[in-house]
């Protein structure tokens, strides 16, 4: 169980880092509350809600509804995710049980705004951008 959790965990951060191509042009951008400053690269991208929105808003057969309330979940994720990523520095092992708390509360939200069938085409998708993401990475 908690296997799977740090997994979903890990999918969700994935999913909110990798952009989208596509994207409406119309919505207003996610705002961050990161200031820019000399630390680290966010952990998610600022658009990236928006973004990741975009792309399964189609796949998912989202209702506006649904897409405006996934979108404000994302960007609340991502805008917190990057809070703890300041306040706990370094610490990886408070970052990392922060991020878990995160994502097992935004994956609720999710649940509720979700029909249980996009629930899983999003949980589908969001395994194939994190597979995506890994493929990516330099092997040591």
């Amino acid at each position: 169980m908690l296997l799977s959790r740090s997994l979903l965990a890990l999918c969700l951060l994935a999913t909110l880092t990798v952009g989208c191509a596509r994207r409406n042009k119309n919505i207003p951008t996610a705002k961050s509350t990161a200031a820019a400053s000399a630390t680290p690269a966010p952990i998610v991208a600022p658009t990236a809600a928006r973004d990741f929105t975009d792309e399964v808003t189609e796949e998912l057969k989202l209702r506006p509804d649904q897409q405006q309330r996934m979108r404000a979940i994302l960007t609340s994720f991502s805008e917190q995710a990057n809070a703890a990523q300041k306040q706990y520095g370094s610490n990886r092992t408070a970052l990392t049980a922060e991020l878990k708390r995160l994502n097992t509360a935004s994956q609720k939200q999710l649940q509720e705004v979700l029909t249980p069938e996009q629930y899983k085409q999003l949980i589908n998708k969001q395994r194939q951008k994190q597979a995506q993401a890994q493929s990516r990475r330099p092997t040591q």
